[in-house]
């Protein structure tokens, strides 16, 4: 299986594109469309490469999804995620219970409130806060699990 437009649609939304590399909330240096490995202070890019880095981050996402051969994934689904994935990272969702909850075929409403929970991030003092972006993302993802 592969994302789909509408995934792709979706990240870009989420994650808005920056050129200029900035300091997200939790302070860690972020490019293009939430890309941040090996970003540094004062780094530029074009919309090309920005393009291309996504690309590079939904592959990565992708990969690790599909390393774990979950079975009956519908393209809702799969693209709610990977968008995950790509927001907390394959080491996050491998210990998470949403991942312990589709392995033992938990119910819709058990997964969907599961995915609404990871609404929250850690600001630079290193407090945890909910996020208003991450609420309208995990409501998004909780949506395509319907799909």
């Amino acid at each position: 299986m592969k994302e789909s437009n509408n995934l792709v649609a979706a990240i870009k939304g989420f994650e808005q594109l920056r050129l200029s590399s900035y300091q997200d909330k939790g302070g860690i240096w972020t490019i293009g469309y939430g890309h941040t490995y090996g970003v540094k202070q004062g780094q530029h890019i074009n919309e090309r490469q920005a393009e291309a880095l996504l690309a590079f981050d939904i592959a990565k996402a992708r990969k690790g999804l599909d390393s774990l051969a979950l079975k009956n994934l519908s393209q809702g689904k799969y693209d709610a995620l990977i968008d995950f994935i790509f927001n907390i990272g394959i080491t996050k969702f491998l210990s998470s219970t949403l991942l312990k909850n589709i392995r033992t075929g938990e119910s819709v409403s058990k997964i969907q409130n599961e995915i609404r929970t990871w609404c929250h991030g850690h600001d630079k003092s290193g407090k945890l806060v909910e996020e208003p972006g991450l609420v309208k993302r995990r409501a998004w993802e909780a949506a395509q699990w319907e799909r």
